[in-house]
């Protein structure tokens, strides 16, 4: 089918902020190309087809391996299309003491996820879009990027590694026609705590922000070409604005009071 619809590739979009920031893409007009490891990414592609008015495309792929990203960025290329807009909103945590509490594959897979895919099909759409001239990237970082993370240690420290790339990012490309924006959310309710075995934590445990506000915040950041939003509720941004005066020492033990194992049972 021939299209004249602006064209987005959203990872992790099978549920939750991906599934969200998807949503947003579809219902301004946007083809898709969306992106997960499970099969419910096919579930997701029927849901944002509007009518036959968008065209949705699901791609099952790990990115926590090489040829996975490579499968998506084939996938990309396969399309003959530009890339308007990309979300790389891929990831997963894990919680526990690093030292004595958790599995080195299960941290190596979360650096996999978070950071070493978001480098690689970084390097090849914003290459593509660089050289056209024309782009807009939105990073999913968090909140989380701004505190140490005491029993969330890997995970924080993956959302740092993401929004400080997605700020170099934007200042390096600031004259060309390339936007990145970095989305900063709070707890969110999504799957992301109970796959990260946080059920039991006061975080896990507690209200969350609607991932459907977190995703509409952040596709209205990038389309504003904003550098970076605190999205959720008003608790959420909140805190993002304490965190930028609170020393470390304070945010960790926060971050303690908040992800410690059994917490939620206090």
């Amino acid at each position: 089918m021939t299209t004249t619809n602006e064209f987005a590739v959203v990872t992790g979009a099978s549920s939750g902020i991906g599934y969200e920031l998807a949503r947003q893409f579809a219902e301004h007009g946007y083809d898709l190309l969306i992106i997960a490891e499970d099969a419910e990414i096919e579930r997701a592609a029927a849901a944002l087809q509007r009518d036959g008015r968008n065209q949705v495309t699901a791609v099952r792929a790990d990115l926590a391996t090489f040829e996975g990203v490579e499968q998506v960025y084939g996938a990309i290329r396969e399309t003959g299309r530009d890339v308007d807009a990309i979300a790389l909103n891929a990831g997963r945590g894990i919680g526990g003491d690093f030292t004595r509490d958790t599995d080195l594959t299960d941290e190596l897979n979360v650096i996999d996820v978070n950071v070493t895919s978001t480098v690689h099909l970084a390097k090849r759409v914003l290459s593509d879009m660089v050289a056209r001239d024309a782009g807009q990237v939105l990073f999913t970082s968090s909140i989380a990027s701004t505190m140490p993370g005491t029993y969330q240690a890997v995970y924080n420290a993956s959302k740092s590694f993401v929004q400080s790339f997605a700020e170099a990012l934007r200042a390096e490309l600031k004259d060309t026609g390339v936007t990145v924006t970095s989305l900063m959310p709070g707890p969110t309710d999504t799957n992301f705590f109970h796959r990260a075995e946080m059920d039991d934590t006061r975080v896990g445990s507690s209200k969350k922000d609607d991932p459907a506000d977190v995703a509409k915040q952040g596709f209205e950041a990038m389309r504003k070409d904003r550098e970076k939003v605190v999205a959720g509720s008003l608790k959420t941004k909140a805190q993002g604005v304490a965190s930028k005066v609170m020393p470390d020492s304070v945010k960790a033990e926060m971050h303690r009071r908040m992800a410690e194992p059994g917490s939620g049972k206090e």
